[in-house]
């Protein structure tokens, strides 16, 4: 059974065809002109399309030119009532499955469907490796790490099955790209991959967009629409920020997964689905099961075969080569040769990547923005944020009483700029870190052009560990 999109501004040719496809086996939809075909298929994952090539606005030419574009993967044959030499040697140059000429046969019908969706299993093929080839669809998976070959491996494995999958991690630590690779590794590479944010979109909408909806099931629903249910067909959903899927729209999922069917809002026929279920998250749903936020059936049918995506804090391994990926993608080139000082990488191998590793893709596009191109390798003065970090801890450091006595406001100054590089020379910032008021602060500044004043020596040591000024009241 295929999807196959009409098209002709025919209503009774459209029946037609749309009776002879049905009673084979298939389903079918309707647009009655160019521009609603191209706007279904941004909506509706269809395997053929069959076109008249005469229509008022955008001609069947320029349909196909346009979803040949958009690599949607999907054959067309046209049907024609003005055949002619030139118009077919153009259908067949801009690459059209079949072409047929009114009135037609139903078996020659079928036959055109039959030859035009084994081309379809083809176009989707060489779709796919392409992407591969260019990186596209979120990269492949970087590593050298022990941890993330395990995950890779994990990955590869699962591919083979159909099971669902559970990637949990922290933010930023490649889930989807994870994802992406399940589906590519796996049988249904040919098919479409589908990814849904489940915490970007409103709750009231949430359930439209999964299962879809039909026409009037609510204000603004003039027409039917599938849903990503629907959409993905026999490829993969990939349903980010599963956590946050509202606790109504929970019973919803968890119906679709155990009967492959979802009954769009507003309707009461089950549609049958066969797309594979691939879930990320970065919270904690064992606990959110606890607390009575995320079902527990739902949990325990997600989590067939979890993956657990380790931070780049302890993936330190990889980030070099995360770098020199970013800097791939960024200039679109192979980069040769080394990309980071051996300063600028155990730098970098020391920072804590609180937002993982889209943190580091973005620090490196940052960097390569300000040097103006492609300039290597990059030195640790590309990246001042990572030595700057608001709240970091200094070290404790021995400190020896001189014989001379101690200089405080030496000592001032030092503190002042201590505050000052913790906080990337905010003075608000470093006022507050002292517990000073604003003004307070400003005097202490000018300690750093005055000369030092020694004090008597006071003849035994100490060890400083933090120095906080503290005061009753702050001061005007």
């Amino acid at each position: 059974m295929a999807r196959i999109l009409i098209v002709d501004d025919e209503e009774k040719l459209r029946m037609i065809l749309s009776i002879m496809l049905e009673a084979a086996g298939h389903r079918v939809s309707e647009a009655a002109s160019g521009e609603a075909a191209v706007a279904l298929l941004g909506e509706e994952a269809v395997d053929l399309v069959v076109s008249d090539i005469r229509m008022e606005g955008m001609s069947g030419f320029e349909l196909l030119t346009t979803i040949r574009e958009r690599e949607l993967g999907c054959p067309v044959i046209f049907v024609t009532a003005f055949a002619n030499l030139e118009s077919a040697v153009e259908a067949l140059r801009l690459g059209a499955a079949d072409y047929l000429v009114k009135p037609f046969a139903e078996p020659e019908v079928l036959l055109a469907v039959e030859r035009a969706l084994g081309v379809r299993r083809l176009m989707a093929e060489n779709i796919r490796l392409k992407k591969e080839a260019l990186g596209a669809g979120g990269g492949p998976l970087i590593f050298a790490s022990a941890v993330m070959s395990a995950v890779h491996e994990l990955a590869i494995k699962v591919a083979a099955s159909q099971a669902t999958v559970l990637l949990t991690g922290e933010s930023g630590t490649g889930k989807e790209v994870v994802a992406r690779l399940i589906h590519q590794a796996s049988s249904r590479c040919h098919e479409r991959f589908v990814a849904v944010n489940c915490a970007a979109m409103a709750p009231t909408l949430l359930e439209a967009e999964l299962f879809g909806h039909e026409k009037g099931a609510f204000t603004g629903a003039d027409k039917a629409r599938p849903g990503k249910f629907e959409f993905a067909g026999g490829g993969t959903l990939f349903l980010d920020e599963i956590g946050e899927l509202p606790i109504e729209a929970q019973a919803k999922l968890l119906r679709a997964i155990q009967e492959k069917s979802v009954q769009r809002v507003g309707g009461h026929q089950e549609i049958p689905v066969g797309c594979r279920i691939v879930c990320a998250t970065n919270r904690d749903l064992a606990r959110l099961c606890g607390e009575g936020r995320f079902r527990e059936d739902l949990f325990y049918r997600l989590a067939v075969f979890p993956i657990h995506l380790p931070p780049l804090r302890e993936r330190k391994q990889d980030v070099a080569l995360l770098a020199r990926h970013c800097l791939e993608k960024i200039g679109g080139v192979k980069v040769e040769g080394e990309i980071l000082t051996p300063a600028a990488q155990r730098l970098l191998q020391e920072y804590a990547w609180p937002g993982n590793v889209r943190e580091l893709f973005n620090m490196v596009e940052r960097a390569m923005i300000l040097k103006g191109g492609v300039v290597l390798p990059l030195t640790s003065d590309d990246f001042p944020q990572v030595g700057r970090q608001p709240g970091t801890v200094v070290d404790s450091e021995p400190f020896r009483l001189p014989a001379t006595g101690i200089d405080y406001e030496k000592m001032q100054r030092s503190i002042v700029r201590q505050a000052l590089d913790l906080t990337a020379g905010n003075q608000s910032s470093a006022a507050r870190l002292l517990n000073l008021s604003r003004q307070r602060f400003r005097t202490l500044l000018g300690l750093l052009e005055e000369p030092p004043v020694a004090v008597p020596d006071s003849g035994f040591s100490v060890r400083v560990q933090r120095i906080v000024v503290r005061r009753q009241k702050p001061e005007d």
